[in-house]
């Protein structure tokens, strides 16, 4: 603890060694001063360490800047105010010193002997960034949980979250094998990145090539066809994006056999098994289980981050984040005290940010085509140049954040590289170095620094998408929610700030597709951003109004000035962060506390006021899809004291939220009537989705994106589906999200035709002919819109990348499909109509304009499948 409170304050002795510091005898030697001097006698008796971290950095012998920056110093003093709360969250700008301050507070926390002191990265790569960094400061520090000097108090222990979290830590697991590690202060670093780490810690993912999931299939599959006989035939078949709940009433029943086919894997250790079990095995009999088809994950309503002594019961935690617009996760995941988490420490200034010109060119130009734009971005990596190949500015590095292989592969004709998360380390390593050109990385949005020339121009290609089977049913569930949108902009965020690291830094950020465009357009986006984005997005949104109408050039022309460091632009971007503060008022949200006070009370068998304390939450939110959300967390409580009430929540939430389970006696379809007139329905629909008309052509436009040919999302696909028929004014649902069977899509055309439409989105681009088993599941919506419709003709319709049968299928009478060309037709038609909507002030809620709109693009209920649609041919 005490080596570096003796540097920096005499640089002689350590308070509790007495030994003289390597610094301070390879001093003495080379002066010869440590024969003739006693430096007990010089300044008085050895003084105690320096516990405020910025005196600590002040007495540093060999610090590498003279003075910590303001924000920096304010930071810390604020933070020393608050050190004796627990749970303390630091925000602050990326490249605001948020590494040297966590380090300060480590040491200071060593110098008042509160104990021993973790700091934890993201990941390997970073922790050894850290430990570079301590080492510049003159900063003892250890890389190993075992070594003498962190066990002594005498180094900070740099490590990574994941090696202190999980199931066989070496810090010690309640019931394991290894004796836990007091400790004074855990500082954690990037905490939106340990808050993922956490989930996937404390999820069992038992893949599907393991005996137990063939095991768990059987006994459940009765349960999970129950629930989605489409989506289970999915899971067989190999669809990467199907998912579905166990049901929690099968699962808590069924203990006996779980624990019966689980225990032998666990108690063994199996490779599956030995981390996640030792931490979800006592409440086993609460937990969440979803079927994918790459496996099954059980994981607990929240992290039971106690059977992590170390953590739990350290005296001080401290959070450092930039982008932690929601501060809830930090009690839900790591049972963080709310009340410490109310109050956030910050600087008194948010302009220590460097700055940054944020661009959607959707927003600008909402014709303007997607490659266009990755064609200008690979111009500014070659160095752009005029029509005659003349030079205009020098070439930079180009870094573009894509969030699945998918997005990749539109980017690799322009690529100089395209790294994943295995070979991420060396790509950085490579912008660092020099000039690079256009480099793609693959859904990683947080946990890089590429300052300076590492990064100039950075382009975000879409916004990343839950990977795990759980958080995919729970993204579908809350769809449109506010809570979902939070941890978007947190995403969205996270990804702007990898080509901004220091105050003196500097970076154009582009924002691909009307998803992004949205979220700087909304203001229902714009309020979840922090402070000093919003105020760059603000300035960015001057530049861009001064830019509608200029196409491709204006773009270009304004990410020059900012690459150029024009002066009135760079004197324009200070002036824009000069007088914005941080907000240090914590979110946290109700249904976050009671979700986590719920659990913990029913993992001591107190479901009863586990579901009492649910209901609070319930009784507080407004949002709808969350309250059904928490009906079915309530339910699963209820059920092992009442059953029947449980169900009966079941049925609530359902009406509420179409994504939670479905109760055991099902659900009643209710039939969907046609609105009275088509242009009606849809002028009112839109005049109440869309504020003004941009936010109408970028809806249309993100709406449409998600229908494409992606097997990843394939749901998504489904949801844009749904909504695309609301646009065009027929009442549309998802039959199969409701009830469990019939089409993916269901438009009530008239009062005596409906639209039965299966989405085939993910189907390969290899595929020759309509296979037989889709023939057959549009053949079952067809029987089922004849069950549930009597009296109405099923138009029969098919989204595929053929219209040819394969010899095996059955065909379909009256199947129409909508190909990739006649796809493209429709997405084109539904622009034009919302744009020219938007050329008049509020035309898209005037019946009669819908009306003309509707019927020039042939969208009306009688025309749209004869236009977008080709008949299916036999083979």
């Amino acid at each position: 603890m005490s080596e570096v409170g003796t540097e920096v304050q005499t640089a002689q002795l350590s308070s509790r060694t007495h030994v003289l510091t390597e610094s301070t005898v390879r001093s003495d030697k080379r002066k010869g001063a440590h024969a003739m001097l006693n430096w007990d006698h010089i300044g008085g008796s050895t003084p105690p360490p320096l516990v405020p971290p910025r005196d600590i950095f002040a007495a540093l012998p060999a610090k590498p800047w003279p003075y910590l920056r303001a924000e920096q110093g304010e930071a810390l003093e604020r933070w020393f105010a608050r050190r004796h709360d627990r749970d303390v969250v630091i925000k602050q700008n990326t490249g605001g010193g948020k590494t040297v301050e966590g380090l300060l507070i480590a040491q200071s926390t060593l110098n008042e002997g509160i104990g021993k002191a973790v700091y934890l990265a993201p990941d390997t790569y970073l922790a050894a960034r850290v430990r570079e960094e301590a080492a510049r400061l003159g900063l003892p520090t250890a890389e190993q949980h075992d070594d003498p000097r962190f066990l002594a108090e005498h180094a900070i222990l740099v490590t990574t979250f994941q090696k202190l979290i999980n199931g066989q830590s070496l810090f010690g697991v309640v019931g394991g094998r290894h004796l836990p590690i007091d400790l004074g202060v855990v500082v954690v670093d990037d905490a939106h990145a340990a808050l993922a780490r956490t989930e996937e810690q404390f999820r069992l993912t038992i893949p599907v090539v393991h005996d137990a999931y063939r095991q768990l299939f059987d006994l459940f599959v009765d349960d999970l066809r129950s629930q989605n006989l489409k989506a289970l035939l999915d899971i067989t078949d190999g669809d990467t994006t199907a998912v579905v709940r166990v049901p929690f009433w099968a699962w808590a029943d069924k203990q006996t056999e779980v624990w019966r086919i689980l225990h032998p894997y666990g108690s063994r250790r199996d490779d599956a098994f030995k981390f996640a079990w030792p931490l979800i095995g006592d409440c086993l009999q609460l937990c969440t289980v979803t079927f994918g088809s790459r496996g099954i994950e059980i994981e607990p309503p929240c992290p039971t981050i106690e059977k992590i002594p170390s953590f739990f019961n350290a005296r001080r935690r401290v959070y450092l984040t930039a982008t932690l617009s929601d501060d809830s996760v930090l009690v839900t995941n790591l049972k963080a005290n709310p009340a410490n988490l109310r109050q956030v420490v910050t600087p008194g200034s948010a302009a220590d940010l460097g700055d940054r010109l944020v661009l959607a060119p959707v927003q600008l130009n909402p014709n303007l085509d997607d490659d266009a734009v990755r064609q200008l971005a690979k111009r500014f990596a070659m160095g752009d140049r005029d029509g005659d190949g003349i030079a205009e500015s020098k070439p930079v590095n180009v870094v573009v954040l894509v969030p699945s292989s998918h997005k990749a592969t539109l980017w690799r004709p322009l690529a100089d590289r395209v790294h994943y998360v295995d070979d991420l380390e060396r790509g950085v390593a490579e912008l660092k170095a020099g000039h690079v050109g256009l480099v793609v990385l693959v859904n990683k949005y947080d946990g890089i620094d590429l300052p300076g020339a590492a990064c100039e121009l950075l382009v975000m290609d879409g916004i990343p998408r839950p990977l795990s089977a759980a958080e995919r049913r729970e993204a579908a569930a809350l769809t449109g929610s506010p809570t979902r949108r939070i941890r978007d902009v947190q995403r969205i965020e996270q990804g702007m700030g990898r080509g901004v690291r220091d105050v003196n830094d500097h970076c154009a950020v582009l924002l691909l597709g009307a998803e992004l465009g949205m979220a700087v357009h909304d203001r229902a986006w714009l309020d979840l951003f922090s402070p000093a984005t919003r105020a760059q997005l603000d300035l960015s949104r001057t530049v861009a109004l001064q830019l509608q109408g200029h196409g491709l050039e204006g773009i270009r022309e304004a990410v020059s000035i900012c690459l150029d460091r024009h002066p009135q632009w760079v004197q324009r971007a200070k002036f824009a962060l000069a007088s914005v503060r941080y907000n240090d008022i914590g979110v946290v949200r109700p249904e976050a506390v009671a979700a986590r006070t719920a659990f913990d009370l029913a993992v001591t068998g107190q479901t009863s006021k586990a579901a009492d304390v649910v209901q609070q939450a319930i009784n507080a939110t407004t949002d709808p899809a969350l309250r059904g959300w928490l009906r079915e967390l309530k339910a699963g409580y209820l059920h092992f004291t009442d059953p029947a009430t449980a169900q009966q929540q079941v049925s609530a939430a359902i009406g509420e939220n179409p994504g939670v389970l479905r109760p055991v006696i099902g659900v009643d379809v209710r039939r969907t009537r046609p609105a009275a007139a088509q242009a009606s329905a849809a002028a009112s629909y839109l005049g109440a989705t869309y504020s003004d008309s941009t936010a109408l052509v970028l809806g249309v436009r993100a709406m449409l994106d998600d229908i494409e040919w992606d097997e990843d999302r394939t749901d998504q696909a489904e949801a844009a589906w749904e909504k695309l028929g609301l646009h065009l004014g027929f009442a549309s649902t998802r039959p199969e999200r409701l009830y469990g069977t019939g089409p993916d899509n269901l438009w009530t055309l008239s009062a005596t035709s409906n639209a039965v439409i299966e989405l085939k989105t993910g189907v390969k681009p290899t595929c020759t002919g309509i296979a037989k088993k889709d023939a057959d599941q549009l053949r079952g919506g067809v029987q089922w819109n004849a069950d549930k419709y009597i009296g109405t003709t099923a138009v029969p319709i098919l989204v595929h990348r053929v219209d040819l049968y394969d010899a095996r299928a059955v065909p379909v009478p009256d199947m129409c499909v909508i190909t990739p060309a006649k796809l493209t037709e429709l997405k084109t038609s539904v622009t034009t109509f919302a744009t020219a909507l938007a050329q008049g002030p509020d035309l898209w809620r005037e019946e009669q304009a819908v009306a003309q709109q509707l019927q020039h693009h042939r969208l009306t209920g009688e025309r749209f499948a004869a236009a977008y649609s080709l008949p299916a041919r036999r083979p």
